[in-house]
């Protein structure tokens, strides 16, 4: 059974930084795409970062650019996101997703409906 299981969210001022995990068992990630989304209250789900497992190749939409970063541990089988300059508007839930399928990250890497694989979410609030 696949488990993918986020950790770090947390309260911080604006300006903070904080690097969330996502644990995964059950699930080979590697040649796989995998994906950091968030979702603020109100808003749909948008896409952060994406990696691909096969060689660490990282993919941001043009407006997550800059202040966030994916990486992956394939030994432990974690990804991270580490998020820094944190402002108010990045108050959301956070989310980690997988594919299903092996293959490369590609052009809908930051849609959520290409991901098969969700965890249950860490709450990041950013207070100014």
């Amino acid at each position: 059974q696949v488990r993918l299981e986020e950790s770090g969210g947390a309260s911080v001022q604006s300006g903070g930084s904080l690097r969330l995990s996502c644990a995964a068992s059950g699930y080979s990630s590697s040649s796989r795409c995998l994906g950091w989304f968030r979702q603020a209250p109100g808003k749909e789900r948008e896409g952060i970062a994406a990696i691909y497992g096969g060689d660490g190749s990282t993919f941001y939409p043009d407006t997550m650019k800059g202040r966030f970063t994916i990486s992956r541990d394939g030994a432990r089988n974690t990804l991270y996101l580490q998020m820094d300059s944190l402002n108010p508007d990045d108050t959301a839930v956070y989310y980690c997703a997988a594919r299903r399928f092996y293959g490369r990250c590609d052009g809908e890497a930051h849609q959520p409906a290409t991901y098969y694989y969700w965890g249950q979410g860490t709450q990041v609030t950013v207070s100014s």
